[in-house]
């Protein structure tokens, strides 16, 4: 039926129903909320959180790892919501470079949450963050973007903390203060 509020063709939006428009609203709105229950909630791995008020789908931040060799500086994210979103999932990008078996170079992450096969509607954003700060801190080398960094990893353990703190040390940002 074309004018059923459910049909979503443009009868919907001539019979009163939703458009395109309404929901970008609530996208909006929602990610307007969940930035703020995210800065009020104090989470000390995911600091100087910055939005474009003007585009409020991409947001920017610093991971700040507890655990050695990340321990030494911080590193700028960027997390970009789709148009699609929640049915799609965010991307997210390393701005600072990382020495880091599960992000690659151009800063593309390998995080299981936020994969097409594993994303469900109902994950909150802050549930992405603290997996990707639980990845920071304790890399899973069987699922590498960077095979030559998981085979370190796996094989000498103290090369790779010595290698990747001496990276995180000269490519790494500071380090917020509280």
């Amino acid at each position: 039926k074309r004018n059923s509020p459910n049909w979503g063709g443009r009868g919907a939006r001539r019979g009163g129903g939703p458009g395109l428009g309404a929901f970008l609203a609530r996208c909006c709105e929602s990610k307007r909320r969940e930035l703020e229950e995210i800065r009020k909630s104090g989470m000390k791995n995911f600091r100087n959180i910055q939005v474009d008020e003007s585009n409020i789908l991409t947001w920017q931040g610093l991971i700040v790892p507890d655990n050695p060799p990340y321990d030494k500086g911080a590193f700028r994210i960027e997390i970009i919501f789709p148009a699609e979103y929640p049915f799609k999932p965010p991307k997210i990008t390393f701005k600072t470079k990382i020495y880091h078996p599960n992000i690659d170079e151009k800063g593309q992450v390998c995080l299981p949450v936020i994969s097409a096969e594993n994303w469900k509607p109902a994950t909150k954003t802050d549930q992405v963050i603290q997996s990707l700060i639980a990845l920071v801190n304790d890399p899973q080398p069987e699922h590498p973007l960077r095979a030559d960094l998981a085979e370190e990893y796996s094989k000498d353990r103290k090369k790779f903390f010595k290698n990747a703190e001496e990276f995180t040390k000269k490519h790494g940002e500071k380090r917020p203060v509280d």
